[in-house]
């Protein structure tokens, strides 16, 4: 914080008080506040978003091992209206931001391979898991459910084998990647609104595709909203490609798998949160031009 008080004293400002929010101080002094964090942002990144002429976030005072920014007062609005707006701008940013990158071919085989790995452990998992409970004279709640709603998981994983095949007949011979900029870490908390939108905490920005930042939103709101409209609302300033629609239903749709936790009650949530994460994520529509 010494390189901080120097900060201030060059801009002539006294500090007053500091205020911590999360993993944020907030710096107020006789003329403004200021956001600090101990991690900085890419410059890389920030460089190429003001290339694009992308500039919704604070302004930069510091950005050398810490994070210095204006703080940006929220006005509150209703939640639903925030994250349209929150959705409205991830679009933006991706299609300022686009580019295509060359990958090989082992690139795509990659992705395939981990995700066919993956529906192959969460299926043998699930089978062991299922056998287990079976075999008791008195299920527990949890796994009373698990076993109630094991063919809604199954039907999961089958679905997604079938969507991850043809996700990999569509790339399997292209050579190039639609690439953007991603906050990679989107949730309702990291978006301000007040006369103008703004993300903030950009520590995890990077270049992928758009695909991931939408699932990260995904990951973190689906209990909260009808993701069939947000994602529309997405598409009509941004529509994503075929691959890039199939690859997102496969990420969001694909069960998890339930921590240890460790009272019943809290098993018995987590599978049940499993259960509705998979209702929900097979009710939106992604559609797909038709392909012969």
């Amino acid at each position: 914080m010494n390189n901080i008080n120097e900060i201030f004293k060059l801009k002539k400002e006294r500090i007053k008080k500091y205020l911590k929010i999360g993993k944020v101080i907030v710096i107020e002094t006789d003329k403004a506040k200021y956001a600090y964090k101990e991690k900085e942002i890419d410059r890389e990144i920030i460089n190429y978003l003001n290339t694009r002429n992308f500039n919704y976030y604070p302004k930069i005072i510091k950005n050398e091992k810490y994070l210095l920014t204006n703080y940006i007062e929220e006005v509150q609005i209703p939640k639903e209206q925030k994250m349209n707006d929150l959705i409205k701008l991830v679009a933006l940013m991706h299609s300022k931001t686009t580019f295509y990158k060359e990958i090989n071919l082992d690139y795509y085989n990659s992705i395939y391979d981990n995700i066919n790995n993956n529906l192959e452990y969460l299926y043998s998992y699930y089978t062991d898991k299922i056998a287990l409970c079976e075999s008791k004279v008195f299920m527990s709640p949890s796994e009373y459910l698990l076993a109630r709603n094991i063919s809604k998981i199954y039907e999961s994983l089958d679905k997604n084998r079938e969507r991850l095949e043809k996700w990999h007949r569509i790339v399997k011979n292209k050579n190039k990647e639609r690439n953007t900029v991603i906050h990679n870490d989107l949730k309702l908390e990291h978006f301000i609104r007040n006369e103008n939108s703004y993300l903030i905490s950009w520590d995890k920005a990077k270049i992928n595709s758009p695909v991931f930042d939408l699932q990260k939103l995904y990951n973190n709101h689906f209990f909260d909203f009808d993701f069939s409209n947000i994602f529309k609302t997405y598409e009509k300033i941004y529509p994503l490609l075929d691959e890039e629609k199939i690859l997102l239903k496969i990420l969001i749709s694909i069960p998890g798998k339930p921590e240890n936790k460790q009272t019943e009650y809290d098993k018995t949530k987590e599978i049940n949160n499993i259960i509705i994460k998979i209702n929900k994520a097979e009710k939106i529509i992604l559609p797909e031009a038709s392909k012969s």
